[in-house]
């Protein structure tokens, strides 16, 4: 079977790009919860370890807990914040992580609900 495209010839699955973006890290991962329906809310830092400033966004990752989970690439950022260092971008961005209603809210807004 030879490929055409990003498809398969004689088949209906789909090939992964070579080019596809890695899994997020553990390490670039300051909070993360699961909403009770599934997805996963993170702030993730998005600046390199030890970068100044620090830059850290809040995102729903709703892919989690199926297999797609691990096929890498990142959810659209909700909010982006800036600070001085981890502990800070945390502290804008915890209590909105932490907000069923806010966080639903967010993604309304950005029209990913």
């Amino acid at each position: 079977m030879g490929r055409i495209g990003t498809f398969y010839r004689g088949g209906l699955a789909r090939c992964t790009p070579d080019h596809q973006t890695p899994c997020v890290s553990d390490d670039s991962i300051l909070y993360s919860r699961k909403l009770p329906h599934g997805p996963a809310v993170r702030i993730r830092r998005t600046s390199d370890a030890g970068a100044q400033p620090v830059t850290a966004v809040l995102e729903v990752d709703r892919r989690a807990g199926t297999p797609r989970e691990f096929d890498g690439g990142y959810p659209p950022p909700l909010i982006l914040v800036e600070g001085a260092t981890d502990g800070e971008v945390l502290a804008a961005l915890e209590p909105q992580a932490r907000d069923d209603r806010m966080v639903a809210g967010l993604m309304r807004e950005k029209g990913l609900r």
